[in-house]
């Protein structure tokens, strides 16, 4: 069996309950619904912008786990509004490019501030098992 890395990334908001940002199990990789909103707990007011720091955020968490936008296989957004649809879209076409992720769209009621309207969570599957160097996030047993 794989051994599975539970990871807290620097420069990402606490978690607001009992999870982490991100899990790596083997080749593949979960990354927490990550929201649009700044290190410093900011929010833009826009939701196109909420969605460039919420993948900016996912980025990070990727990377902490040895992945990248390449890698996602599958993504999830969240938006309190779906007409917001066009403009969380250009967003996500700059930071995935040409890898298109399966992918849902799901609107919601609200997140989990009041301000924020996107929220975005993926799946990765890397080309191999994590090696002997570990990937470079801070890696948590519970």
């Amino acid at each position: 069996m794989a051994e599975i890395q539970r990871l807290m990334v620097d420069g990402q908001l606490p978690p607001v309950s009992h999870y982490c940002h991100v899990v790596r199990a083997g080749n593949l990789v979960w990354v927490s619904g990550s929201v649009g909103a700044r290190p410093d707990g900011t929010v833009p007011a826009d939701a196109g912008e909420q969605m460039e720091v919420a993948l900016a955020n996912i980025d990070a968490c990727l990377r902490a786990a040895g992945a990248g936008p390449e890698h996602v296989v599958k993504v999830n957004v969240y938006l309190t509004d779906i007409n917001d649809r066009a403009k969380v879209n250009p967003p996500r076409q700059r930071y995935f490019g040409e890898h298109r992720p399966a992918s849902t769209l799901v609107g919601v009621t609200a997140l989990v501030l009041p301000a924020l309207k996107v929220e975005v969570e993926v799946t990765a599957v890397v080309a191999s098992e994590a090696g002997a160097g570990e990937p470079p996030g801070q890696i948590v047993t519970f």
